[in-house]
């Protein structure tokens, strides 16, 4: 019988080293697209501040919902209908609940 690195497998839940070898891997990549994700996520809501307010000083409405519905179409077409649950999420991260 062949030794498993039990720190691996209770990490991981590999069975193997070679297989805890490429989850953990993989993982790290995972985290460092986590990372660019939020970075990315805290842009698109500081650019849509810029253009609520440009909105709001030329008298017009915070929310442009005809826009909105733009981006979860986008979304819902790359992604599927949990595209659209993920557009939602960044809606309202950008503009706040309506």
């Amino acid at each position: 019988m062949t030794a498993i690195d039990t720190t691996a497998v209770d990490v991981t839940g590999a069975r193997t080293p070679e297989a805890a070898d490429v989850i953990t891997g993989a993982r790290e990549r995972i985290d460092a697209l986590d990372d660019r994700i939020i970075g990315l996520i805290q842009e698109r809501v500081a650019v849509s501040a810029v253009i609520q307010e440009a909105r709001i000083a030329s008298g017009g409405r915070r929310v442009n919902l005809s826009r909105e519905m733009d981006v979860l179409g986008h979304y819902r077409e790359a992604l599927g209908k949990p595209g659209t649950a993920l557009a939602m999420t960044l809606l309202e991260l950008c503009r706040g609940k309506i």
